[in-house]
Protein backbone atom coordinates (compact mmCIF):
# COMPACT_ATOMS: atom_id res chain seq x y z
CA UNK A 1 0.00 0.00 0.00
CA UNK A 2 1.27 3.47 -0.81
CA UNK A 3 2.58 5.54 2.06
CA UNK A 4 0.54 8.45 3.39
CA UNK A 5 2.94 10.89 1.74
CA UNK A 6 1.96 9.53 -1.68
CA UNK A 7 -1.50 11.05 -1.38
CA UNK A 8 -2.21 14.48 -2.81
CA UNK A 9 -4.35 15.20 0.25
CA UNK A 10 -6.00 13.66 3.26
CA UNK A 11 -9.46 14.88 2.28
CA UNK A 12 -10.87 15.95 -1.06
CA UNK A 13 -13.95 18.21 -0.80
CA UNK A 14 -15.94 18.87 -3.97
CA UNK A 15 -18.15 21.98 -3.91
CA UNK A 16 -17.21 25.48 -2.79
CA UNK A 17 -20.52 26.49 -1.21
CA UNK A 18 -21.19 26.92 2.54
CA UNK A 19 -21.07 23.19 3.34
CA UNK A 20 -17.86 22.53 1.42
CA UNK A 21 -16.00 25.59 2.68
CA UNK A 22 -17.07 24.88 6.27
CA UNK A 23 -15.94 21.25 6.10
CA UNK A 24 -12.64 22.10 4.43
CA UNK A 25 -11.73 24.92 6.83
CA UNK A 26 -12.43 22.91 9.97
CA UNK A 27 -10.56 19.85 8.70
CA UNK A 28 -7.54 21.94 7.73
CA UNK A 29 -7.51 23.40 11.23
CA UNK A 30 -7.43 19.87 12.62
CA UNK A 31 -4.18 19.32 10.80
CA UNK A 32 -5.54 17.53 7.72
CA UNK A 33 -4.36 18.35 4.23
CA UNK A 34 -7.47 19.41 2.30
CA UNK A 35 -8.12 20.15 -1.36
CA UNK A 36 -11.37 22.01 -2.11
CA UNK A 37 -12.63 22.09 -5.70
CA UNK A 38 -15.32 24.44 -7.05
CA UNK A 39 -16.50 24.08 -10.65
CA UNK A 40 -17.42 27.78 -11.03
CA UNK A 41 -15.63 31.02 -10.20
CA UNK A 42 -16.69 33.10 -7.23
CA UNK A 43 -18.71 35.20 -6.95
CA UNK A 44 -21.61 33.25 -8.46
CA UNK A 45 -25.27 34.00 -7.83
CA UNK A 46 -27.17 31.72 -5.47
CA UNK A 47 -30.61 31.82 -3.89
CA UNK A 48 -30.91 31.55 -0.11
CA UNK A 49 -30.03 34.94 1.35
CA UNK A 50 -31.58 34.71 4.82
CA UNK A 51 -29.49 33.05 7.53
CA UNK A 52 -30.57 31.63 10.90
CA UNK A 53 -29.36 32.48 14.42
CA UNK A 54 -27.95 28.97 14.79
CA UNK A 55 -25.56 29.79 11.94
CA UNK A 56 -23.75 32.26 14.21
CA UNK A 57 -21.90 29.79 16.50
CA UNK A 58 -20.59 28.01 13.40
CA UNK A 59 -19.44 31.32 11.91
CA UNK A 60 -17.74 32.16 15.19
CA UNK A 61 -15.94 28.81 15.21
CA UNK A 62 -14.81 29.41 11.63
CA UNK A 63 -13.64 32.90 12.57
CA UNK A 64 -15.83 34.73 10.04
CA UNK A 65 -18.51 36.31 12.23
CA UNK A 66 -17.20 39.85 11.81
CA UNK A 67 -16.82 39.32 8.07
CA UNK A 68 -20.47 38.26 7.88
CA UNK A 69 -21.48 41.27 9.96
CA UNK A 70 -19.76 43.52 7.42
CA UNK A 71 -21.58 41.82 4.54
CA UNK A 72 -25.04 41.52 6.02
CA UNK A 73 -28.10 43.13 7.53
CA UNK A 74 -29.08 42.20 11.08
CA UNK A 75 -32.26 40.13 11.25
CA UNK A 76 -34.03 40.05 14.62
CA UNK A 77 -36.89 37.85 13.48
CA UNK A 78 -39.43 37.00 10.82
CA UNK A 79 -42.87 38.45 10.25
CA UNK A 80 -45.97 36.90 8.73
CA UNK A 81 -49.26 38.33 7.50
CA UNK A 82 -51.79 38.72 10.28
CA UNK A 83 -55.21 40.31 10.87
CA UNK A 84 -53.78 42.06 13.95
CA UNK A 85 -53.15 45.79 14.03
CA UNK A 86 -50.34 46.67 11.66
CA UNK A 87 -51.06 43.74 9.37
CA UNK A 88 -48.29 41.40 10.47
CA UNK A 89 -47.14 39.17 13.31
CA UNK A 90 -43.46 39.27 14.26
CA UNK A 91 -41.62 36.26 15.64
CA UNK A 92 -38.55 37.64 17.44
CA UNK A 93 -35.59 35.30 17.87
CA UNK A 94 -34.87 36.64 21.35
CA UNK A 95 -37.96 34.76 22.54
CA UNK A 96 -36.54 31.35 21.59
CA UNK A 97 -36.55 28.70 24.31
CA UNK A 98 -32.98 27.49 23.89
CA UNK A 99 -29.60 29.16 23.83
CA UNK A 100 -29.70 30.24 20.17
CA UNK A 101 -28.49 33.82 19.47
CA UNK A 102 -31.16 36.55 19.43
CA UNK A 103 -30.47 37.59 15.84
CA UNK A 104 -29.16 36.46 12.47
CA UNK A 105 -28.05 38.10 9.22
CA UNK A 106 -29.36 38.49 5.67
CA UNK A 107 -26.63 38.40 3.02
CA UNK A 108 -26.08 38.41 -0.70
CA UNK A 109 -25.16 34.79 -1.21
CA UNK A 110 -22.56 35.43 -3.90
CA UNK A 111 -20.65 37.61 -1.41
CA UNK A 112 -21.18 35.23 1.50
CA UNK A 113 -20.12 32.12 -0.43
CA UNK A 114 -17.06 33.86 -1.84
CA UNK A 115 -16.03 35.02 1.63
CA UNK A 116 -16.29 31.49 3.04
CA UNK A 117 -14.31 30.04 0.12
CA UNK A 118 -11.55 32.64 0.42
CA UNK A 119 -11.47 32.15 4.18
CA UNK A 120 -10.90 28.43 3.63
CA UNK A 121 -7.94 29.32 1.42
CA UNK A 122 -6.62 31.75 4.05
CA UNK A 123 -6.87 28.90 6.57
CA UNK A 124 -4.50 26.78 4.50
CA UNK A 125 -6.92 24.85 2.32
CA UNK A 126 -5.77 24.20 -1.26
CA UNK A 127 -8.93 25.81 -2.67
CA UNK A 128 -9.23 25.78 -6.46
CA UNK A 129 -11.92 27.32 -8.67
CA UNK A 130 -13.08 26.33 -12.15
CA UNK A 131 -12.13 22.70 -11.64
CA UNK A 132 -14.90 20.26 -12.50
CA UNK A 133 -14.82 16.71 -11.18
CA UNK A 134 -15.95 14.26 -13.84
CA UNK A 135 -15.66 11.01 -11.92
CA UNK A 136 -14.69 9.73 -8.50
CA UNK A 137 -13.48 6.21 -7.78
CA UNK A 138 -13.89 5.21 -4.14
CA UNK A 139 -13.05 1.81 -2.68
CA UNK A 140 -12.88 2.66 1.00
CA UNK A 141 -10.65 4.77 3.24
CA UNK A 142 -7.39 5.60 1.51
CA UNK A 143 -8.67 4.51 -1.86
CA UNK A 144 -10.13 7.67 -3.39
CA UNK A 145 -9.22 8.93 -6.85
CA UNK A 146 -10.95 11.86 -8.52
CA UNK A 147 -10.67 12.65 -12.21
CA UNK A 148 -11.26 16.29 -13.12
CA UNK A 149 -10.44 19.01 -15.61
CA UNK A 150 -9.72 22.71 -15.22
CA UNK A 151 -11.06 25.70 -17.17
CA UNK A 152 -8.43 25.23 -19.88
CA UNK A 153 -9.37 21.60 -20.39
CA UNK A 154 -6.31 20.22 -18.63
CA UNK A 155 -6.97 16.86 -17.01
CA UNK A 156 -5.91 16.15 -13.44
CA UNK A 157 -6.38 13.37 -10.94
CA UNK A 158 -6.28 13.67 -7.17
CA UNK A 159 -5.66 10.86 -4.71
CA UNK A 160 -7.13 11.27 -1.26
CA UNK A 161 -7.73 9.27 1.88
CA UNK A 162 -11.34 10.50 2.21
CA UNK A 163 -13.97 12.15 0.02
CA UNK A 164 -16.58 14.76 1.01
CA UNK A 165 -19.35 15.43 -1.50
CA UNK A 166 -20.46 19.03 -1.03
CA UNK A 167 -21.51 19.45 -4.67
CA UNK A 168 -24.92 20.89 -3.82
CA UNK A 169 -27.82 20.16 -6.12
CA UNK A 170 -25.42 18.58 -8.62
CA UNK A 171 -25.29 15.67 -6.13
CA UNK A 172 -22.14 14.22 -7.66
CA UNK A 173 -22.26 10.89 -5.83
CA UNK A 174 -26.03 10.78 -5.65
CA UNK A 175 -26.18 10.83 -9.44
CA UNK A 176 -23.20 8.53 -9.96
CA UNK A 177 -24.51 5.91 -7.52
CA UNK A 178 -28.13 6.40 -8.71
CA UNK A 179 -29.36 6.93 -5.16
CA UNK A 180 -30.99 10.35 -5.64
CA UNK A 181 -34.78 10.21 -5.23
CA UNK A 182 -37.15 13.00 -6.19
CA UNK A 183 -39.88 13.88 -3.69
CA UNK A 184 -43.05 14.10 -5.76
CA UNK A 185 -45.07 15.17 -2.72
CA UNK A 186 -43.38 18.55 -2.56
CA UNK A 187 -42.49 20.39 -5.73
CA UNK A 188 -42.36 24.13 -6.18
CA UNK A 189 -40.76 26.82 -8.30
CA UNK A 190 -39.44 30.26 -7.43
CA UNK A 191 -39.40 33.52 -9.35
CA UNK A 192 -37.45 36.42 -7.85
CA UNK A 193 -35.39 39.58 -8.33
CA UNK A 194 -33.64 42.38 -6.41
CA UNK A 195 -35.28 45.78 -5.99
CA UNK A 196 -34.31 49.10 -4.46
CA UNK A 197 -36.76 51.42 -2.70
CA UNK A 198 -39.01 48.78 -1.08
CA UNK A 199 -40.52 50.00 2.18
CA UNK A 200 -38.85 48.53 5.30
CA UNK A 201 -40.54 47.60 8.54
CA UNK A 202 -40.22 50.11 11.35
CA UNK A 203 -37.54 50.11 14.04
CA UNK A 204 -35.61 46.95 14.80
CA UNK A 205 -37.95 45.00 12.49
CA UNK A 206 -36.33 46.75 9.49
CA UNK A 207 -34.00 43.81 8.84
CA UNK A 208 -36.58 41.07 9.24
CA UNK A 209 -37.64 38.71 6.50
CA UNK A 210 -41.33 39.22 5.66
CA UNK A 211 -43.50 36.33 4.49
CA UNK A 212 -46.77 36.77 2.57
CA UNK A 213 -49.16 34.04 1.49
CA UNK A 214 -51.28 33.98 -1.63
CA UNK A 215 -53.47 31.39 -3.25
CA UNK A 216 -50.72 29.73 -5.27
CA UNK A 217 -47.82 29.87 -2.84
CA UNK A 218 -45.99 32.40 -0.72
CA UNK A 219 -43.64 35.38 -1.14
CA UNK A 220 -40.57 36.69 0.66
CA UNK A 221 -39.11 40.15 1.21
CA UNK A 222 -35.49 39.98 2.43
CA UNK A 223 -33.70 43.27 3.25
CA UNK A 224 -30.06 43.34 2.10
CA UNK A 225 -27.30 45.94 2.34
CA UNK A 226 -27.35 49.27 0.51
CA UNK A 227 -31.15 49.52 0.39
CA UNK A 228 -31.58 46.36 -1.70
CA UNK A 229 -34.54 44.04 -1.16
CA UNK A 230 -34.74 40.47 -2.40
CA UNK A 231 -38.32 39.86 -3.53
CA UNK A 232 -39.53 36.48 -4.66
CA UNK A 233 -42.41 34.04 -4.85
CA UNK A 234 -42.37 30.30 -4.22
CA UNK A 235 -45.20 28.92 -6.35
CA UNK A 236 -46.96 25.69 -7.09
CA UNK A 237 -45.56 24.46 -10.44
CA UNK A 238 -48.99 24.50 -12.07
CA UNK A 239 -49.28 28.21 -11.28
CA UNK A 240 -45.91 29.03 -12.81
CA UNK A 241 -46.98 27.20 -15.97
CA UNK A 242 -49.63 29.88 -16.52
CA UNK A 243 -46.84 32.34 -17.38
CA UNK A 244 -47.41 34.25 -20.58
CA UNK A 245 -44.87 36.72 -21.87
CA UNK A 246 -41.88 37.91 -19.89
CA UNK A 247 -40.83 36.78 -16.41
CA UNK A 248 -40.79 40.42 -15.28
CA UNK A 249 -44.49 40.84 -15.99
CA UNK A 250 -45.38 37.57 -14.33
CA UNK A 251 -43.50 38.47 -11.14
CA UNK A 252 -45.27 41.84 -10.92
CA UNK A 253 -48.66 40.22 -11.54
CA UNK A 254 -47.92 37.77 -8.76
CA UNK A 255 -46.86 40.43 -6.27
CA UNK A 256 -50.04 42.40 -6.97
CA UNK A 257 -52.06 39.43 -5.68
CA UNK A 258 -50.89 40.45 -2.17
CA UNK A 259 -52.09 44.03 -1.50
CA UNK A 260 -50.15 44.34 1.77
CA UNK A 261 -46.93 43.38 0.01
CA UNK A 262 -47.62 45.50 -3.07
CA UNK A 263 -48.22 48.57 -0.93
CA UNK A 264 -44.58 48.37 0.21
CA UNK A 265 -43.38 48.56 -3.41
CA UNK A 266 -44.87 51.92 -4.39
CA UNK A 267 -41.44 53.47 -4.95
CA UNK A 268 -39.59 50.27 -5.87
CA UNK A 269 -37.27 49.88 -8.83
CA UNK A 270 -36.00 46.54 -10.08
CA UNK A 271 -32.19 46.45 -10.25
CA UNK A 272 -31.53 42.85 -11.32
CA UNK A 273 -32.79 40.37 -13.83
CA UNK A 274 -35.78 38.24 -12.89
CA UNK A 275 -34.70 34.66 -12.27
CA UNK A 276 -36.77 31.48 -12.23
CA UNK A 277 -35.69 28.23 -10.62
CA UNK A 278 -37.31 24.92 -9.77
CA UNK A 279 -37.15 23.99 -6.10
CA UNK A 280 -37.43 20.28 -6.72
CA UNK A 281 -37.28 18.49 -3.41
CA UNK A 282 -35.14 15.36 -3.26
CA UNK A 283 -32.98 13.25 -0.99
CA UNK A 284 -30.49 10.44 -1.45
CA UNK A 285 -31.07 6.94 -0.11
CA UNK A 286 -27.90 7.21 1.96
CA UNK A 287 -25.43 9.94 2.81
CA UNK A 288 -22.25 8.00 3.43
CA UNK A 289 -20.27 4.88 2.68
CA UNK A 290 -16.73 3.50 3.07
CA UNK A 291 -14.40 6.41 2.42
CA UNK A 292 -17.03 9.08 1.68
CA UNK A 293 -19.77 11.30 3.10
CA UNK A 294 -22.28 13.84 1.76
CA UNK A 295 -23.02 17.25 3.26
CA UNK A 296 -25.62 19.96 2.59
CA UNK A 297 -27.68 19.84 -0.59
CA UNK A 298 -25.55 17.02 -1.97
CA UNK A 299 -27.64 14.74 0.25
CA UNK A 300 -31.02 16.49 0.27
CA UNK A 301 -32.76 19.67 -0.78
CA UNK A 302 -36.03 20.58 0.89
CA UNK A 303 -37.09 24.18 0.15
CA UNK A 304 -36.07 27.73 1.00
CA UNK A 305 -38.89 28.15 3.56
CA UNK A 306 -37.60 29.18 7.00
CA UNK A 307 -34.13 29.77 5.49
CA UNK A 308 -33.02 26.32 6.59
CA UNK A 309 -30.73 25.45 3.66
CA UNK A 310 -27.54 27.34 4.58
CA UNK A 311 -27.83 26.34 8.22
CA UNK A 312 -28.28 22.65 7.42
CA UNK A 313 -25.37 22.90 4.99
CA UNK A 314 -22.99 24.48 7.50
CA UNK A 315 -24.17 22.31 10.39
CA UNK A 316 -23.64 19.12 8.40
CA UNK A 317 -20.25 20.45 7.24
CA UNK A 318 -19.19 21.11 10.81
CA UNK A 319 -20.26 17.66 11.98
CA UNK A 320 -18.71 16.00 8.92
CA UNK A 321 -15.34 17.63 9.63
CA UNK A 322 -15.29 16.11 13.13
CA UNK A 323 -16.40 12.74 11.74
CA UNK A 324 -13.78 12.58 8.98
CA UNK A 325 -11.01 13.62 11.35
CA UNK A 326 -12.02 10.91 13.82
CA UNK A 327 -12.29 8.25 11.10
CA UNK A 328 -8.85 9.06 9.70
CA UNK A 329 -7.46 8.69 13.22
CA UNK A 330 -9.30 5.40 13.82
CA UNK A 331 -10.87 3.79 10.70
CA UNK A 332 -12.64 1.16 12.81
CA UNK A 333 -15.08 3.84 14.02
CA UNK A 334 -16.30 4.80 10.54
CA UNK A 335 -19.56 2.82 10.39
CA UNK A 336 -20.73 3.87 13.86
CA UNK A 337 -19.86 7.53 13.37
CA UNK A 338 -21.55 7.62 9.97
CA UNK A 339 -24.71 6.05 11.43
CA UNK A 340 -24.86 8.68 14.18
CA UNK A 341 -24.23 11.46 11.64
CA UNK A 342 -26.99 10.22 9.33
CA UNK A 343 -29.51 9.91 12.17
CA UNK A 344 -28.77 13.45 13.33
CA UNK A 345 -28.99 15.11 9.92
CA UNK A 346 -32.14 13.22 8.97
CA UNK A 347 -33.76 14.26 12.25
CA UNK A 348 -33.12 17.94 11.59
CA UNK A 349 -34.36 17.67 8.00
CA UNK A 350 -37.55 15.96 9.20
CA UNK A 351 -38.33 18.80 11.60
CA UNK A 352 -37.96 21.45 8.91
CA UNK A 353 -39.67 19.32 6.25
CA UNK A 354 -42.87 18.88 8.22
CA UNK A 355 -43.33 22.65 8.48
CA UNK A 356 -42.25 23.28 4.91
CA UNK A 357 -44.57 20.73 3.32
CA UNK A 358 -47.59 22.08 5.21
CA UNK A 359 -46.61 25.75 5.30
CA UNK A 360 -49.13 26.93 2.70
CA UNK A 361 -52.08 25.01 4.13
CA UNK A 362 -54.98 27.06 5.56
CA UNK A 363 -54.36 25.66 9.05
CA UNK A 364 -50.67 26.61 9.10
CA UNK A 365 -51.42 30.06 7.73
CA UNK A 366 -53.89 30.62 10.53
CA UNK A 367 -51.50 29.41 13.23
CA UNK A 368 -48.73 31.73 12.06
CA UNK A 369 -51.09 34.68 11.61
CA UNK A 370 -52.58 34.42 15.10
CA UNK A 371 -50.31 32.32 17.34
CA UNK A 372 -51.07 31.47 20.96
CA UNK A 373 -48.22 30.91 23.36
CA UNK A 374 -49.92 28.18 25.39
CA UNK A 375 -47.23 26.14 27.21
CA UNK A 376 -44.72 28.32 25.31
CA UNK A 377 -45.53 26.54 22.04
CA UNK A 378 -45.08 29.77 20.10
CA UNK A 379 -41.62 30.18 21.62
CA UNK A 380 -40.83 26.60 20.59
CA UNK A 381 -41.79 27.44 17.01
CA UNK A 382 -39.52 30.50 17.17
CA UNK A 383 -36.71 28.19 18.29
CA UNK A 384 -37.34 26.09 15.19
CA UNK A 385 -37.26 29.25 13.06
CA UNK A 386 -33.90 30.00 14.67
CA UNK A 387 -32.58 26.58 13.64
CA UNK A 388 -32.70 24.86 17.04
CA UNK A 389 -33.92 21.48 15.76
CA UNK A 390 -31.30 19.01 16.96
CA UNK A 391 -30.54 18.88 20.68
CA UNK A 392 -33.02 20.87 22.78
CA UNK A 393 -35.57 18.57 24.42
CA UNK A 394 -37.82 21.49 25.52
CA UNK A 395 -37.96 22.76 21.93
CA UNK A 396 -38.68 19.34 20.45
CA UNK A 397 -41.47 18.73 23.00
CA UNK A 398 -43.14 22.02 22.00
CA UNK A 399 -42.91 21.10 18.34
CA UNK A 400 -44.65 17.78 19.03
CA UNK A 401 -47.40 19.70 20.80
CA UNK A 402 -47.60 22.13 17.89
CA UNK A 403 -48.10 19.20 15.50
CA UNK A 404 -51.00 18.04 17.67
CA UNK A 405 -52.54 21.51 17.51
CA UNK A 406 -52.12 21.46 13.74
CA UNK A 407 -53.79 18.04 13.48
CA UNK A 408 -56.80 19.23 15.48
CA UNK A 409 -57.04 22.35 13.35
CA UNK A 410 -56.82 20.22 10.23
CA UNK A 411 -59.79 18.12 11.29
CA UNK A 412 -61.83 21.25 11.96
CA UNK A 413 -60.94 22.71 8.55
CA UNK A 414 -61.05 19.47 6.53
CA UNK A 415 -63.95 20.56 4.26
CA UNK A 416 -62.17 23.80 3.42
CA UNK A 417 -58.92 21.96 2.75
CA UNK A 418 -60.56 19.51 0.34
CA UNK A 419 -62.27 22.35 -1.52
CA UNK A 420 -58.98 24.24 -1.79
CA UNK A 421 -57.21 21.14 -3.06
CA UNK A 422 -59.86 20.49 -5.69
CA UNK A 423 -59.97 24.06 -6.98
CA UNK A 424 -56.26 24.86 -7.03
CA UNK A 425 -55.52 23.68 -10.55
CA UNK A 426 -58.62 25.27 -12.04
CA UNK A 427 -57.81 28.57 -10.38
CA UNK A 428 -54.22 28.44 -11.60
CA UNK A 429 -55.38 28.49 -15.26
CA UNK A 430 -56.67 32.00 -15.09
CA UNK A 431 -54.48 34.68 -16.58
CA UNK A 432 -54.08 37.86 -14.65
CA UNK A 433 -54.95 41.28 -15.97
CA UNK A 434 -52.12 43.74 -16.60
CA UNK A 435 -52.08 47.43 -15.78
CA UNK A 436 -49.81 50.28 -14.94
CA UNK A 437 -47.17 49.55 -12.34
CA UNK A 438 -44.82 51.84 -10.45
CA UNK A 439 -42.14 49.18 -10.70
CA UNK A 440 -39.81 49.52 -13.66
CA UNK A 441 -40.41 46.33 -15.72
CA UNK A 442 -37.50 46.97 -18.08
Amino acid sequence: MASEDAYDCDVLVVGGGPSGSTTATLLQRRGRRVILLEKDRHPRFHIGESLLPCNLPIMEELGVLEKVRALGVVKHGADFQSPREGGYQTFQFKRALGASPPHAFQVKREEFDQMLFEHARESGVDARERVKVDKVEIDGIGKVTAHAHDADGNALSIRARYFVDASGRDTLLGSALKIKRKNDKHQSAAIFAHFRGVELRAGEDAGNISIYNFQHGWCWLIPLKDGVMSVGAVCFPEYLKTRRGRNEEFLIQTLKLMPDLWSRMTDAERISEVRVTGNYSYSCERMSGPGWIMVGDAFAFVDPVFSSGVYLAMHSGRKAAALVDAVLADPSREAALQADFAARIRRGIRVFSWFIYLFNSPVMRGLFAAPRNIWRVEDGVISMLAGDVFDSAPVLRRLVFFKAIYAIGGLLQLPRFLADLGNRRRQARYAFSGGNTPVDPA
